[in-house]
């Protein structure tokens, strides 16, 4: 079953709040994603159960392998489509809000074209 999109978008805040300050919290993941406590506690509910995340006794949460290529591959999404659309000319918020809705819906197929064709277009 495929991961939704609103999982995968935790996962990518899980990575990159972990990248900033190694310890993460639900706490640290609502004030990010400004979601409410019940909501992110479901979700996070939700991913540990799935095989996407570990909670120690803490309360810290941490991406198993399984959520770290899931995070890995959506960060670098959006990323490499904000840049592109940035180069395009579109202005950063937009592309960034862009990236953000294409980089869950994208083939793998069409993003390694697009890597492949842009990869020296970008730099």
């Amino acid at each position: 079953m495929r991961l939704k999109e609103s999982g995968e978008m935790y996962l990518e805040t899980i990575y990159v709040l972990t990248k900033e300050n190694k310890s993460v919290r639900s706490v640290d993941i609502g004030e990010y994603m400004g979601f409410s406590k019940p909501s992110v506690s479901r979700a996070m509910g939700l991913l540990k159960s799935d095989g996407y995340i570990v909670v120690d006794k803490s309360g810290y949460i941490s991406l198993t392998n399984k959520g770290k290529d899931v995070a890995q591959k959506i960060y670098e999404r959006h990323t490499f489509l904000t840049k592109v659309l940035t180069k395009l000319g579109v202005d950063e918020t937009v592309a960034v809000s862009d990236a953000c809705k294409i980089e869950h819906d994208i083939s793998d197929e069409t993003f390694k074209a697009l890597k492949k064709y842009f990869s020296n277009k970008t730099e």
